[in-house]
């Protein structure tokens, strides 16, 4: 079964989340609900994506807009046809380039469809997603979680989620991610909702003014 979940269910799960955890409830007592992000599933997104790993939201979403300004509409074939200078002066680092220009021939060369994407488990997705240069777990993670509405992920990979569980739940700070990841299954079978819920309290605390996604 494919769980998912959407705007007429979010407030819903995350109710069910407080009910049976104080520290999610506390969360929603404090800042209120989060924002449901989600984005469109295409390949201007995936890029977004890819642009984030190891990188500030901020700079992320500069280089995403530079993109943008230059050609418009950010699709596979616009992309290629730009050289490594201009996709430098995009913000782009070498490895990206490298990263981006793959995934757009993956894109054309239907080696990868998106819209088929949409209706596969979550290890299928994975698998066909990692076998692409560049794309790894954290990368797939974010696309399940904000494109595909996959209700029960926790990204293991990702600092902010990951920072967030430890203080919330005052978790000692050299815990293992095995563990980490054992202790968010709590949260089964909504995983993503409760990460969500994690990201607000990181966000708010740190810089109510961060855009995010």
């Amino acid at each position: 079964m494919i769980r998912t979940f959407n705007l007429s269910t979010f407030h819903t799960i995350c109710d069910e989340l407080a009910a049976a955890d104080a520290d999610l409830a506390g969360i929603i007592d404090i800042y209120g609900y989060p924002p449901m992000w989600s984005r469109p599933n295409t390949f201007e997104t995936l890029v977004h994506i890819i642009l984030e790993q190891q990188v500030s939201l901020a700079s992320a979403l500069s280089a995403l807009n530079k993109l943008r300004e230059r050609i418009q509409e950010i699709t596979p074939a616009r992309v290629l046809l730009l050289t490594d200078e201009e996709l430098k002066a995009c913000y782009f680092s070498r490895q990206k380039t490298a990263y981006t220009r793959y995934l757009a021939e993956a894109l054309l060369s239907k080696l990868i469809d998106l819209e088929e994407l949409a209706a596969l488990p979550n290890d299928e997705i994975r698998s066909k997603l990692t076998a692409l240069k560049g794309i790894g777990n954290w990368t797939v993670d974010v696309y399940l979680m904000f494109v595909l509405q996959r209700a029960d992920i926790f990204p293991i990979g990702d600092l902010a989620a990951v920072n967030a569980l430890k203080k919330v739940k005052n978790i000692p700070a050299g815990t293992s991610k095995e563990e980490l990841a054992a202790i968010a299954k709590a949260w089964q079978p909504y995983q993503t909702v409760a990460t969500m819920l994690l990201w607000h309290w990181y966000l708010k605390g740190r810089n109510p003014a961060v855009p995010f996604p």
